[in-house]
């Protein structure tokens, strides 16, 4: 399993909201693109970003950032938030960006995205579903950055895309941002119902273990934001899965310098 870390963006800081709660921001010192390089010093391959502007409002503000993110070309980027047309996706991939994170779009308009999953390719696009857990156990679906309620379960979310879609982003929106550990229970069903995706994983990463039991899982990914921005989790504890970490001396001397 991949760990992919990530870097949330409102108003060109870095943040991270509580439970997807716009007001219980908090906010980070270290600038996005020296978050990327730390990422990149511990061994990371991919890191995740997402414009909380854009996903709350529908407006791509930080989009000058993630071009300048991107055109480093020392990660690949995952970048998510406020993607609303096939426009918007072109400019993305045309800036450098190697997948696009597709959300609210996907639950309002499956069968266009269902075209953008033709026309760019399964590899180069995500869909994101977030969801919070009904007494029952259901998950449903939330749009527009967490603050809007589907009548949709994450199940009949993802029906309309069939065998087009490949990478799916589940967050467990109650658990994003809390340090909780992750719903394990949550994941077993994603892989059970939709075994041929590669799901990936977010919401509530707080150790070295519980990367581990999602991996025995058999997700692909796992994104944590938090923990690894708060150095959370020793060094030489992430270094299994992330496939670019060198020696473990080596390695957390980089991270911590």
């Amino acid at each position: 399993m991949l760990l992919i870390p990530a870097i949330d963006l409102a108003k060109g800081r870095c943040v991270r909201l509580r439970q997807g709660d716009f007001t219980r921001e908090t906010r980070y010192p270290s600038a996005a693109h020296e978050l990327l390089e730390r990422y990149r010093s511990l061994g990371a391959s991919w890191v995740h970003v997402v414009d909380l502007d854009g996903a709350q409002q529908g407006e791509r503000a930080n989009q000058q950032l993630i071009t300048d993110l991107a055109g480093r070309g020392s990660l690949k980027l995952q970048v998510g938030g406020g993607i609303r047309s096939a426009a918007d996706l072109e400019e993305l991939l045309s800036a450098g960006v190697a997948r696009v994170v597709i959300g609210s779009a996907a639950v309002q308009r499956p069968e266009e995205v269902l075209h953008w999953l033709k026309h760019f390719g399964a590899q180069r696009v995500c869909l994101a579903f977030d969801v919070r857990l009904e007494p029952g156990g259901e998950p449903q679906v939330h749009t527009h950055g967490w603050t809007q309620r589907r009548n949709l379960s994450l199940w009949d979310a993802l029906a309309p895309f069939g065998a087009q879609v490949r990478h799916v982003l589940c967050t467990d929106i109650d658990r994003d941002g809390m340090l909780a550990s992750p719903n394990l229970h949550l994941y077993r069903q994603a892989l059970a119902r939709f075994p041929h995706l590669q799901w990936q994983a977010s919401g509530g990463v707080s150790s070295a273990a519980d990367l581990g039991a999602l991996a025995r899982l058999g997700l692909a990914a796992a994104i944590s934001g938090k923990a690894l921005l708060e150095e959370r989790i020793p060094a030489e504890e992430l270094r299994p899965f992330l496939p670019d970490a060198s020696s473990p001396a080596s390695t957390f001397a980089t991270a911590r310098s």
